[in-house]
């Protein structure tokens, strides 16, 4: 199931997608099914599920304290599998967020076949780069995946073209340099790049382009949604979560509101292209 009928889908009704994150196993892997299940129902047209690891070099410090409580929770790849099958089974495009290092530990085929047995629609590589992911590429596509790779407002314009080239599904624009968190303000770097991505991009294929770190409002997310054509959220569920504590139902609820307030947000600005 890849996510360019989301996508294609948020484009017809004139607005960005709404792609929220959360890693798998956070709080438990039990809570995390239902908390992805509360985002889905909330209003996100695509899910992605991180992959806990012990050394996230690019992520913040909210999404590190979760992913470490799911490893200490004893969270493995078989758990975000079955996590990818709950939220799947719901018809919304399931995508994991992962380092490479776990994916090259399990096998990549393996890991390929197995995803893609879970009814997931790809995986996003924050870490390597379509030149060395010729292994990944080639599993994905045996396996009919998305492969979605990461543009930052550093990225030349030839890494670009190769990195858009090789995407399947849409393209993750970071648009913030440094590590994931939310913001209190949206980057000024997001249009920019975006517009240059969409230059740069395949000619005659219709190639989304997903803007990343730092939102966690509505407001922010109609921002960002102007010029984006999906939004992507993921320290501020994170957070929300954690600052639940222990209350599991006040933290779906407080989930519930968030989601809602940013799939309002996305369909406030039309998109551009």
């Amino acid at each position: 199931m890849s996510v360019t009928p989301a996508f294609e889908r948020a484009r017809s009704e004139g607005r960005a997608a709404l792609v929220g994150y959360l890693p798998a196993g956070f709080p438990d892997v039990p809570g995390a099914v239902d908390a992805l299940h509360v985002m889905v129902d909330a209003g996100c047209d695509v899910i992605e599920i991180g992959l806990p690891y012990s050394d996230p070099v690019m992520d913040g410090p909210t999404i590190q304290a979760a992913a470490q409580q799911a490893l200490e929770g004893g969270c493995r790849t078989a758990d975000v599998l079955r996590t990818v099958e709950a939220v799947a089974a719901t018809g919304t495009p399931t995508l994991v967020m992962t380092y490479w290092n776990p994916v090259e530990r399990y096998g990549v085929e393996r890991f390929a076949a197995d995803l893609a047995g879970a009814g997931g629609a790809g995986l996003i590589t924050p870490d390597i780069t379509p030149d060395y992911g010729a292994e990944w590429i080639a599993a994905a596509d045996a396996h009919d995946l998305d492969k979605v790779f990461l543009v930052a407002p550093s990225s030349t314009d030839e890494r670009v073209t190769m990195t858009t080239a090789a995407c399947r599904g849409f393209v993750y624009a970071t648009a913030v340099m440094g590590v994931t968190g939310a913001r209190t303000t949206t980057s000024d770097l997001a249009g920019p790049l975006v517009s240059r991505t969409k230059a740069l991009s395949p000619a005659g294929a219709y190639l989304p382009v997903g803007v990343g770190l730092g939102v966690s409002t509505g407001d922010q997310a109609a921002e960002t949604a102007a010029h984006a054509d999906g939004v992507i959220v993921g320290s501020a569920f994170v957070r929300t979560l954690l600052e639940a504590g222990g209350d599991r139902q006040a933290g779906l609820a407080a989930l519930r509101t968030l989601t809602a307030d940013l799939a309002d947000g996305v369909r406030r600005a039309r998109v551009a292209g």
